[in-house]
């Protein structure tokens, strides 16, 4: 894969030294307007800061590399493009509390749907707040934390 590079120019050491006075004016503006550019972008917040990498990479016509190397395709669109986001798929089944009377209850509950012995079940359920099962696919942990909230049991989806 090609690396990006810039050839910037640069005048020989001769040249510089051996311009006339006039010369030399036309550097120190060029240096004085630089460090004004550089103290206004040190004034900038953080998003106006991400603002203007956005902007100056799209001046420079960098979107297609941005996109070409993988980079964050915010970059490449600028600030007011929406973002997609990956809608979540397993999710972990938390035991947040339940009543007291249905301790039993919850025990069997938890034992049918995590293939526990009764031993191993009662000392998980024991500990709560505990996440009972991790991993499960949308549909199936919500008919669980149905289940379990029938029976007595606060329990919530992570």
């Amino acid at each position: 894969m090609p690396l990006l590079t810039t050839k910037i120019p640069r005048r020989p050491l001769l040249r510089l030294l051996s311009t006339a006075s006039g010369g030399t004016t036309a550097i120190e503006s060029r240096d004085q307007k630089l460090n004004r550019i550089a103290d206004d972008l040190l004034a900038l917040t953080k998003a106006e800061r991400e603002d203007y990498s956005t902007l100056f990479r799209h001046k420079l016509g960098l979107t297609q590399w941005v996109l070409a190397f993988g980079l964050n395709a915010a970059y490449a669109t600028g600030p007011a493009s929406e973002e997609k986001k990956e809608e979540k798929t397993a999710f972990d089944i938390k035991l947040e509390k339940f009543e007291a009377a249905a301790k039993i209850k919850v025990i069997k509950e938890v034992r049918a749907f995590t293939d526990l012995g009764l031993k191993e079940a009662k000392e998980l359920v024991e500990k709560t707040p505990v996440v009972i099962k991790k991993g499960v696919l949308k549909e199936e942990a919500e008919r669980i934390v149905a289940k379990l909230k029938e029976i007595g049991a606060a329990a919530i989806l992570e």
